[in-house]
């Protein structure tokens, strides 16, 4: 009976992944004969749970719509991917911190014995690393809001908070995308006929229009790829000690996907930009700047090009000692 409870709640699981599968193929993933499947098929339909056939090319079985899952179905490894994601989710939402907690002690008390070890195992405690250059949370709420409109396909309307102060927005949202700690639009607007990527703090959903749009193909393919790429996605300098900006000679697009966050990139010619950013020390910008291995030029301020110099000097003695 426990082998049996235990491939029967292994069944449901794969069946709460959406996935329609033959009987073969269950039997294949659980193990067990085909005979055996269709048998818990059965048990599960008896406990009420709703297990379609569907028919023709590439049909088989699949858990219905309709159906309610139990709290918990997880095998060990998803316990863990859970834990460690609730854990984590208050460094990129505001306001859901409490939840997330109450979550994982839900979780936790409602999980088999050896499937709570391997999650408590991966306790953890996020905090910020200065090289991650992160933003604040954003607020859920805002982020429950687009997220919806962008699932049903309806236009959104946004107050935008730009450099040139704000404006609203008619957007036809399509991704959001988290990179470098910082959630991102990305969406089609039509009164410019452009795609932009857009910080997700600089925008304040309004009332839902309730229009619907047709999908359209992201550039590049992939929504990360294009916010990683474009340059005036609304990022700004964050606040350091030390900040300053270089030309460097380099297309703004590369540029844009391999700057630190909290920098900038101003797109000057098709093969230049300047990179603005900041850093804790102007030895720690200077480094920065050398990362992109390219010509730097009109160096801004007076201290950033003497941490330069410094650098230069140390290279130079540091190289003669090892001849």
């Amino acid at each position: 009976m426990a082998a049996t409870s235990a491939r029967t709640l292994k069944l449901l699981s794969v069946f709460g992944t959406g996935a329609t599968l033959t009987a073969e193929q269950l039997a294949t993933r659980l193990g067990a004969s085909v005979r055996t499947v269709r048998r818990d098929i059965d048990t599960l339909r008896e406990l009420g749970y709703e297990i379609e056939a569907v028919r023709g090319v590439g049909g088989g079985y699949r858990l219905g719509r309709a159906t309610r899952l139990p709290p918990v179905v997880f095998d060990e490894d998803q316990a863990v991917a859970v834990a460690v994601a609730l854990q984590t989710v208050p460094t990129l939402l505001s306001g859901i911190r409490e939840n997330s907690a109450r979550a994982l002690t839900t979780l936790r008390q409602a999980m088999p014995a050896r499937s709570r070890i391997h999650a408590e195992a991966f306790t953890v405690s996020a905090a910020r690393n200065y090289w991650e250059f992160p933003a604040a949370p954003i607020d859920a709420e805002a982020i429950g809001v687009i997220g919806g409109a962008i699932h049903r396909r309806h236009v959104l309307r946004v107050d935008h908070t730009g450099e040139d102060g704000p404006t609203t927005l008619t957007l036809e949202p399509h991704h959001l995308v988290v990179w470098a700690a910082r959630w991102y639009l990305v969406a089609y607007e039509p009164d410019t006929d452009r795609w932009r990527a857009m910080r997700v703090d600089r925008l304040a959903p309004r009332m839902p229009t309730g229009r619907t749009f047709d999908r359209r193909d992201v550039p590049h393919g992939d929504p990360a790829a294009f916010v990683m790429s474009t340059h005036d996605r609304g990022d700004t300098p964050a606040e350091w000690p030390c900040r300053g900006s270089a030309l460097l000679a380099l297309p703004a697009p590369v540029v844009a996907r391999f700057a630190p966050g909290g920098s900038t990139v101003e797109h000057i010619t098709d093969s230049s930009c300047r990179l603005t950013l900041g850093a804790w020390s102007w030895a720690g910008l200077a480094g920065l700047l050398l990362t992109f291995d390219a010509g730097i030029t009109d160096i801004e301020p007076a201290e950033l090009r003497q941490a330069l110099r410094t650098l230069r000097t140390r290279i130079d003695e540091g190289l003669g000692h090892a001849m």
